[in-house]
């Protein structure tokens, strides 16, 4: 089962010249393998579920083409023994996946995958229940990880290290980290979600998470999920010259970039501490760069 890791994650400061102190959370080294907040989504999630000693243990669950929630999942399986099932949106990908290094890594993890339509891939609920059925005792796990144990698992991103700050920072995609950022922030913390999709309802799903209105959520400069600005290439290619930190075009490098957005236009008031979390997704940047590529665009720079 997952083990709470005894290494300290890393705090650095973002030497800048706004009248605000800003830093970063590395949650992308907390593992080698299962990365950032996913780490945490599924360390309550699948410590419960195997507690129970289920027979044939199968973790099943659904993502992109270059999720990294599809590569943690299937490295946590690799780890400990377990089949994964990847239900992948897209049915376009089933005769070409080998070639989306995303999927051809969790493969090589031991993941099967599900290739379904991109319109059967809305009905959740009817796949989930389809699996359930075929898979009795499987455990069937959200797009993204999120749930109610995914937001109590990200209370071990919170602690003596991160009660001093005044903000609290990640990006949003299905709202569970933000989620238990805010369920378990102190008092006197604000928390800013920087959202990668357009999706009006995220506010009242964390909200349900949470329970607390400590929270505010902006939008990304590209907030379609799995849109690349050029503008952010640039600023990710910027950020690692300057600080050596590497950021993905899917949620840090977008999330990364509004807090400097935001600190430049006065959002924070003068002398706030900041603290972003570098929530990971790195695995995905590979894929990214084969796409920019082949559209003659800018790359990142430190993974070509």
């Amino acid at each position: 089962m997952l083990q709470i890791p005894k290494h300290q994650i890393p705090i650095i400061e973002i030497k800048t010249r706004f009248d605000v102190q800003i830093f970063i959370k590395r949650e992308d080294l907390i593992h080698p393998t299962i990365s950032g907040n996913k780490f945490w989504k599924l360390f309550l999630n699948a410590n419960q579920y195997l507690e129970s000693k289920p027979k044939n243990p199968m973790l099943i669950t659904f993502g992109g083409a270059f999720s990294n929630h599809i590569a943690s999942v299937a490295a946590f399986g690799k780890e400990f023994g377990i089949k994964t099932i990847g239900i992948i949106r897209g049915n376009e990908l089933e005769n070409i996946w080998q070639a989306n290094p995303t999927l051809w890594q969790a493969s090589q993890n031991g993941m099967e995958f599900q290739f379904v339509s991109r319109e059967d891939y809305q009905n959740k609920e009817n796949l989930s229940q389809k699996f359930s059925e075929k898979y009795p005792n499987a455990l069937i796990i959200p797009e993204g990880g999120s749930n109610v144990f995914a937001v109590e698992g990200i209370q071990y991103m919170l602690g003596k290290d991160t009660k001093d700050f005044d903000y609290l920072c990640a990006a949003v995609g299905t709202g569970g980290t933000l989620a238990g950022i805010s369920k378990f922030a102190k008092a006197h913390q604000k928390v800013l979600g920087i959202k990668v999709v357009r999706d009006d309802s995220l506010g009242k799903t964390i909200l349900d998470w949470s329970s607390r209105r400590n929270f505010e959520l902006k939008d990304a400069e590209e907030s379609r999920y799995g849109k690349i600005s050029d503008e952010n290439i640039r600023f990710i290619n910027w950020f690692y010259k300057k600080y050596q930190i590497p950021l993905d075009p899917i949620y840090t490098g977008k999330m990364m970039q509004a807090v400097f957005e935001l600190a430049q236009k006065g959002f924070f008031p003068t002398a706030s501490k900041i603290l972003a979390f570098h929530t990971g997704g790195l695995q995905g940047i590979e894929g990214a760069n084969r796409f920019l590529k082949s559209k003659g665009r800018i790359q990142i720079d430190q993974y070509l």
